[in-house]
């Protein structure tokens, strides 16, 4: 099959915006928090490229099975997601997005397997990527689930609505796609927009170090659990900000403050809070995708 050779393939992407919306112009998806690929796939092969236009393949065997649902050359657009609980699991996929050997990808694809959330089709048998939104749904409609090939749900009009169900099952997001809008080739879109269910806490400041961008320093963060320090991650902050002007006059501590290992950095007294958006809560207890908000003084 030769459909990637014709042209660039390189996926939509989406623009970020921080507020829900209705419209009736637009419908709303579930943000699955996973792996993007598109998948090239015909009755008797099936290839799967990141939107890096790496050919992750090999990772995934158990999407050889989509090519049972094929009768010609086929593009199809989605995330790849691992489930724990019923839920999307960015940690269950991690220990399968990165594996090289063949036997251990095996094994995982028995133990921890992944579903291909399919929420796209750019191509069958001719280029799609001209026709509106809505007609490309509907192609992909005809299309049956199978155990790892699902397409998924969307909503029309109240994201809203949409986004308010998602904040109770704590899921990542929602994606905002206009109804007439192409498939817009390797480009981040107003016609796709994302809406992330962000999460915010405050969290002591234990130390600081300038990074190697200019006027960037990270400030190393903490949260006080069971009579300990505990090192939760990183964050970025510019360094043209009132807070770091404080930290610089902090005198310096000779250990860390933190309990457990954390990295070398300038340790202070973890007397300074900041206030900070994240996606959620690592296995290993570090925030994951953390954005400085403001400082709390």
């Amino acid at each position: 099959m030769n459909i990637w050779k014709m042209r660039d393939w390189t996926p939509m992407l989406l623009q970020e915006i921080f507020k829900p919306f209705d419209d009736d112009n637009y419908l709303f998806e579930i943000k699955f928090d996973g792996q993007r690929a598109l998948i090239f796939a015909s009755p008797s092969d099936v290839k799967v490229y990141n939107r890096h236009h790496e050919d992750i393949t090999f990772r995934y065997p158990e999407l050889q099975a989509i090519k049972e649902i094929v009768v010609k050359n086929t593009i199809f657009d989605g995330e790849i997601v691992a489930f724990e609980d019923n839920k999307p699991s960015f940690s269950r996929l991690q220990k399968r997005a990165h594996l090289n050997n063949i036997k251990k990808i095996a094994y995982e694809s028995y133990e921890n397997p992944i579903v291909f959330m399919c929420f796209d089709i750019l191509y069958m048998g001719a280029d799609l990527t001209m026709m509106p939104l809505t007609e490309r749904k509907e192609i992909l409609s005809q299309f049956l689930d199978n155990q790892v090939f699902i397409k998924t749900k969307y909503y029309y009009k109240e994201g809203k609505k949409v986004f308010k169900s998602i904040k109770e099952l704590g899921l990542e997001g929602i994606v905002a796609k206009n109804i007439s809008s192409p498939y817009e080739i390797n480009t981040r879109s107003q016609n796709w927009l994302k809406i992330k269910n962000w999460r915010e806490e405050n969290f002591f400041i234990g130390g600081y170090l300038e990074s190697g961008k200019a006027h960037v320093v990270s400030l190393f963060l903490g949260k006080y659990r069971a009579s300990k320090f505990i090192f939760v991650g990183k964050v970025s902050m510019n360094q043209r900000n009132s807070l770091y002007d404080l930290l610089k006059r902090e005198p310096l501590l000779k250990k860390s403050p933190f309990s457990n290992p954390c990295g070398e950095c300038h340790f202070i007294a973890p007397k300074y809070q900041c206030r900070v958006a994240f996606m959620e809560w690592t296995d290993d207890g570090h925030v994951r995708q953390p954005i400085f908000k403001r400082a709390i003084l």
